[in-house]
């Protein structure tokens, strides 16, 4: 291969019939020393960000700070609307119901925590993604189906292509193809 395309090169992707064949191949993989890999699997496989070192996001606090936020944010919106702002004495009851307060809270802790939810997600999935090297690769349009791909970038420091092109086919994988940036 010339220096030009091995420069283009993005990584090798490994493919596998089943979610098994992938999950020994990932451990064999990281046993083997390589930190820059990745997985593409129609579903979810259990156990597959752990072998790959995927640590956990932090999306699930930044979920609860926002409802924190969403609360706290409804409560002073009110407070400020019924005490400070238009302060009417209708019945006798306190301007300060904290009680009526708590749907409206309730309802901006939802709103502002599915809002964090789902913005969330897009950005530390980096979605959308229109393209990705990865999906240059052979048949890389059935892994929305029924297959699963595992790939070794070039930024790894233990990548040489001939090397890893041999140990990745030792892994019993279906086929072995080079992705392209």
């Amino acid at each position: 291969m010339s220096k030009k395309n091995e420069s283009c090169l993005y990584g090798l992707v490994a493919e596998f019939n089943n979610p098994t064949d992938m999950l020994r191949a990932a451990r064999r993989v990281r046993e083997a020393g390589y930190k820059d890999v990745s997985a593409f699997t129609p579903y979810r496989v259990e156990g597959l960000s752990q072998v790959l070192g995927k640590r956990k996001s932090i999306l699930p606090w930044l979920v609860v700070g926002a409802i924190f936020l969403g609360f706290g944010a409804g409560f002073l919106l009110q407070y400020y609307t019924d005490v400070i702002s238009y302060p009417l004495n209708i019945g006798g009851r306190p301007v300060n119901s904290w009680p009526a307060f708590m749907i409206i809270c309730f309802e901006l802790a939802v709103l502002f925590g599915a809002f964090t939810a789902f913005g969330g997600m897009l950005i530390f999935n980096e979605l959308p993604l229109p393209y990705h090297p990865v999906f240059s690769t052979p048949r890389y349009d059935l892994s929305a189906n029924d297959r699963f791909y595992l790939c070794i970038e070039v930024t790894d420091s233990r990548f040489s292509l001939q090397r890893t092109k041999q140990f990745l086919a030792g892994l019993g994988p279906t086929a072995v193809n080079e992705a392209q940036c």
